[in-house]
């Protein structure tokens, strides 16, 4: 483990501090859970569920549980990725314009800029797609998400290609007007130059001044010291401007690398899960989502496309969250037949029991009801862990980046407090779909606070500064989430996982 550095030297107060900053991060997680389950048990009524429960008929089980999931699972990461390429552009107009401080890496202004423009761009794209995909469900129903989210993955790539060569052309547009890095260097070789040229001339002087019999010692010992004094000055400002330069390319660099690595994730980790839910809603509308071979069928592509991602010769970070959400979308398809069967199975028993009085219709009624219910709470949860994930992600690459410990945990958490005060003032405008798209934009930033803790978790020097951490980061987790002990266990999991995880 690398030593962590908390600005204290006491082990005592470093685990005071690596406890609270846990705790920071424990609780805004925490904080999320009831805004997150009330707009859950809002979607799941009976009124907001009907539109789904009419669409199972159409595409089956399977195909509902895997067009849900896969759909959910986008808007999470498209709605990262959007507050990640929003916040390297702000972060990369202040690095080009030099708009924040010599040194960078502890500017307060760039960091607070980009974190507030990448929360602010996750939340409002999260936002966006919930309230266009409550649309497009109540007007075109499964089928009609089922083309909106293949025209989307079928646009990705293409786009992706476009946005990298409008990125260079942006970073390229920066360089051209900031010009004070070339100015600086321009003022200091002209003062450097008549400093040599004074010299020069005073070296010429006291030659001709000897020439002609004249004492010179009398104004030797000022001038030459004087004239040292000022080349140390000049070298002074040239060998600091050379590494704020470097400091600053080294630092576009490191944009330019995430902006790029979350595109290509953008633009092919979805295409895994887009082909299992066409896959399964596609025997689903030939009236086969509920026949067995479509089970084996799917599991055989779900297979397959792991055994292909994991074999790549060149295996990248989306690459294993794409082989992670076509197992979720699975997983989710899963539980969404298991809920169907479950109904059946019970009506069974209490047939043969001679306790049941319903009619085949409203066993199939309830087989509806349960699986549309399974599959948007299987869904959403699998959503809100994905968030969170790539959120921690991003959380434990700035503090390994050296961004501040401190400030990366409460400058997310104070947004995250501010971003669920706007979503709740701006419910009734942005309706269901909107409030629950902008609260997993909110986890997402939530996840910057629990990467960046179990990222200083990771980077103590002994075990017990990181247990600490770690259960500082539990402890406000479950105090904060109403004694979720499952749920929080698990989310604390996967961010710890994500942390861990050096994309870049």
């Amino acid at each position: 483990m690398a030593q962590c550095k908390l600005g204290v030297s006491s082990p005592l107060m470093k685990a005071v501090v690596g406890f609270a900053l846990g705790a920071v991060a424990g609780c805004i997680l925490g904080a999320t859970e009831d805004p997150v389950d009330r707009t859950l048990s809002v979607m799941t009524a009976a009124g907001p569920l009907k539109p789904v429960m009419e669409e199972v008929k159409t595409v089956g089980a399977l195909g509902l549980g895997t067009l849900i999931g896969a759909t959910a699972l986008t808007i999470a990461m498209t709605s990262v990725v959007a507050g990640v390429i929003l916040a390297a552009a702000v972060a990369s107009v202040f690095v080009a314009t030099k708009s924040c401080s010599a040194s960078h890496t502890d500017s307060v202004s760039l960091w607070a800029s980009a974190g507030l423009a990448g929360a602010f761009g996750t939340t409002l794209s999260g936002a966006t797609f919930g309230i266009a995909i409550e649309w497009i469900v109540k007007n075109y129903g499964m089928m009609g998400l089922l083309w909106a989210l293949s025209i989307f993955t079928v646009l990705k790539p293409p786009l992706n290609f476009v946005f990298k060569i409008l990125w260079k052309q942006g970073e390229a547009s920066c360089s051209l007007v900031s010009t004070d890095w070339a100015r600086e260097r321009e003022q200091i070789e002209i003062t450097e130059s008549q400093q040599r040229e004074r010299v020069a001339m005073q070296i010429e002087q006291r030659i001709l001044m000897l020439e002609k019999g004249v004492s010179t010692s009398g104004m030797e010992p000022n001038t030459w010291v004087t004239e040292r004094r000022q080349r140390e000055e000049i070298e002074r400002k040239k060998m600091e401007n050379e590494e704020a330069e470097m400091e600053q390319r080294t630092i576009q660099d490191w944009i330019n690398t995430v902006v790029v690595k979350h595109v290509d994730f953008l633009a092919f980790s979805g295409i895994p899960m887009t082909v299992v839910a066409i896959v399964t809603s596609g025997f689903g509308v030939f009236g086969y989502g509920g026949h067995q071979s479509v089970f084996i069928v799917l599991l055989t592509l779900v297979t397959l496309i792991a055994y292909l991602l994991l074999k790549s010769y060149d295996f990248k970070f989306w690459m294993l969250v794409g082989c992670m959400g076509m197992l979720a979308t699975f997983v989710i398809a899963m539980l969404t037949l298991h809920a169907g069967q479950v109904v059946v199975t019970t009506a069974m028993k209490m047939r043969a029991a001679g306790q049941s009085q319903q009619s085949r219709e409203n066993i199939s009624a309830v087989m509806d009801h349960r699986s549309s219910l399974e599959a948007l709470n299987a869904a959403f949860f699998v959503a809100k862990l994905c968030e969170l994930g790539l959120g921690a992600t991003v959380g434990g690459a700035l503090v390994r980046r050296a961004a501040g410990e401190v400030k990366v945990i409460t400058g997310a958490a104070l947004v995250v407090l501010g971003l669920l005060a706007g979503v709740e003032v701006l419910s009734p405008v942005l309706g269901e779909g909107g409030k629950a798209g902008a609260l997993l934009g909110v986890v997402g930033a939530a996840g910057v606070a629990v990467g960046a803790a179990a990222a200083v978790a990771g980077m103590w020097s002994s075990w017990p500064g990181t247990l600490v951490t770690i259960a500082g980061l539990v402890i406000g987790a479950i105090g904060m989430g109403k004694w979720h002990i499952i749920n929080i266990g698990l989310q604390v999991t996967v961010a710890y996982v994500f942390a861990m995880i050096n994309p870049f």
